[in-house]
């Protein structure tokens, strides 16, 4: 199995008192994939991973594991401070049939030799492939794309990588020059919410990893692109752009700003996002009801 396309990045609802919306998770799961995803990426910075608890942890995947099974790959978050917490929690997904655990730098490791290091156990302690989740500005982490290549050349079982830092377009160039193995240069997927999709793609990208709360627009550029319809792809990303950007205000809460869309589609009953979280001001929830609107994008159908 190859890991391609759309992987959205699956958000964790929650109730309005704040607990785990199991029935929410069934909804999101079914959303995704009748959007046409290719696979799903739980427990991620987007699906609130950090705000659970560990028996949450396993109870989210186990759902959407449920859910998925046997209609599309499912990739589970494991990243952790501590590289035996990493391993337990990359053992743990593998038993619930994950297809690829994701994985980032501990927090804050300046020591590019000890993240090597991470990688190496992590990878060599399951046998589903590992995801190489590079996200400077959650982890505190830079990891040029000689260091990922590296990385990528060095550890057999490090076979994706999953780009959050901007430029990831250069980035992408740099890794396919960069890996030795081919299968491993086709193994590069892009993130940043998508705001470089096309020129992602354009660059060689295997996909992109994303909680864009419009799956389907997504899907929709990469068969478009896929087919060699390279101008309609863009034209396509072009015209759903302005939300793409609008949902990237991480300042003002863009998980927030998406759990607010999906509430709207009716997919999910509640926007709650786990304290400590920025509230959504009146201002910016009309704002993106006159961008849904103006797309001509109402409870889940384009326009």
């Amino acid at each position: 199995m190859s890991l391609h396309g759309v992987l959205p990045i699956a958000l964790t609802p929650f109730t309005d008192g704040g607990d785990v919306d199991f029935g929410g998770i069934d909804a999101l799961a079914e959303h995704y994939l009748a959007s046409g995803a290719d696979g799903l990426t739980v427990l991620g910075i987007m699906g609130e991973a950090h705000k659970l608890t560990d028996a949450e942890r396993s109870a989210v995947a186990s759902r959407y594991q449920a859910v998925t099974e046997g209609e599309a790959p499912l990739i589970v978050g494991c990243s952790a401070p501590a590289t035996r917490v990493a391993v337990e929690r990359a053992r743990e997904a593998e038993g619930l049939g994950a297809a690829a655990v994701m994985v980032a730098p501990p927090n804050n490791l300046k020591n590019l030799d000890l993240v090597f290091g991470h990688y190496r156990e992590v990878a060599e302690a399951v046998s589903v492939p590992v995801v190489v989740q590079d996200e400077p500005v959650n982890t505190g982490v830079v990891m040029p794309a000689a260091f990922i290549s590296r990385v990528m050349n060095e550890v057999e079982n490090c076979r994706y990588i999953k780009l959050e830092e901007a430029p990831t377009t250069i980035k992408i160039s740099a890794l396919i020059n960069g890996i030795e193995d081919a299968d491993k240069r086709a193994g590069i997927f892009g993130g940043l919410g998508g705001m470089y999709f096309y020129e992602e793609l354009a660059r060689g990208a295997a996909g992109v990893m994303t909680g864009f709360a419009y799956p389907e627009v997504l899907v929709q550029v990469y068969r478009l692109f896929s087919d060699g319809r390279e101008a309609e792809a863009r034209e396509h990303f072009f015209r759903y752009l302005p939300l793409i950007r609008f949902e990237a205000q991480l300042g003002v809460g863009g998980v927030g700003i998406r759990k607010e869309v999906f509430r709207m589609r009716r997919i999910i009953g509640s926007s709650r996002v786990r304290s400590p979280a920025p509230p959504l001001d009146a201002e910016t929830l009309r704002e993106l009801e006159d961008l849904v609107e103006y797309l001509g994008l109402t409870e889940g159908e384009e326009g």
